[in-house]
């Protein structure tokens, strides 16, 4: 998970590097295929953040269902071995947007 989390902070610092460079250079931002890059870039970090969304929301069903009936029971009898999931926390870093200057 830590290996995992670290990428994902390499990926958003790079693409806050690339917005920023390209807000410096008017062309570049005109470009067509810059224009697909960045459509891109937008629909992977949505997918990314949807992910996210759909982790974080399984690890706490599951982590749920071992703490309650009847799955309390399930977990201590036949899968004794299931411990609660680790759930995601995203550094601070992460939620902020790159500072741009002009």
């Amino acid at each position: 998970m830590k290996q995992f989390l670290d990428a994902q902070n390499q990926l958003s610092g790079a693409l806050g590097r690339l917005i920023a460079i390209s807000e410096n250079y008017p062309d570049l931002k005109s470009n067509q295929n810059f224009l697909a890059l960045q459509s891109q870039l937008e629909g992977t970090e949505n997918r990314i953040t949807v992910a996210r969304r759909d982790y974080i929301e399984a690890v706490r069903a599951y982590n749920t269902e071992l703490r309650t009936f009847p799955g309390v029971l399930w977990a201590k009898t036949v899968f004794s071995s299931s411990k609660p999931m680790a759930e995601f926390a995203a550094d601070t870093t992460a939620q902020t947007p790159p500072k741009v200057k002009f």
